[in-house]
């Protein structure tokens, strides 16, 4: 049987008030030779994880993409991501789709490994389109407040347009159905 090739991932928020990624990669080493795993990376930053602008979160998608490990174990989600629930569920998607396993050391429920791991997979996705809608729902209403409001707002470069009125792109775009004829 092929042995399993893990990576890890560790974070803290800095390194000037004591913090150590080291004291999780110590547990996330010791869990993974508990389950017969081989490390093949570890993945550390001592950064916010605000955005995904972190060295080893994005050496960790590199390697990711390249399919050199089979699952990515990690302390908990906030370790690895704070970009809030969309992005979160985004980035287990994105490693799902690159066949590659997760868990969370902490957070027993977050893992694609068990025979739950579809169900899982499908929840989260779930989540995530909810969360598109409601991103959607509030972008449409503070459009509508500031079309009531009669404001406007610049799109592209010196040009004004009245809130709700279309950019020149749609009117191209309208344009180019009306020409031929399509939907």
């Amino acid at each position: 049987m092929k042995q399993i090739r893990s990576a890890v991932y560790a974070r803290v928020s800095t390194d000037d008030k004591g913090q150590d990624p080291l004291n999780q990669l110590l547990q996330l080493r010791e869990f993974a030779a508990q389950q017969g795993w081989n490390v093949v990376f570890e993945f550390t930053d001592e950064l916010s994880a605000k955005n995904g602008n972190r060295p080893g979160f994005q050496a960790m998608w590199k390697a990711a993409e390249a399919h050199r490990f089979d699952v990515l174990l990690f302390w908990s989600l906030d370790r690895l991501t704070r970009e809030g629930t969309l992005a979160t569920l985004q980035y287990l998607r994105r490693l799902s789709d690159l066949g590659i396993k997760f868990k969370s050391y902490t957070e027993q429920y977050i893992d694609s490994l068990g025979i739950f791991s579809d169900a899982i997979i499908g929840i989260l996705a779930a989540v995530a389109q909810q969360e598109r809608v409601r991103l959607s729902d509030r972008t449409k209403a503070g459009l509508a407040r500031k079309r009531a409001e009669g404001k406007t707002w610049k799109r592209g470069p010196n040009r004004k347009y009245k809130a709700g009125e279309p950019s020149r792109t749609t009117l191209w775009r309208r344009s180019q159905k009306e020409q031929t004829g399509h939907d």
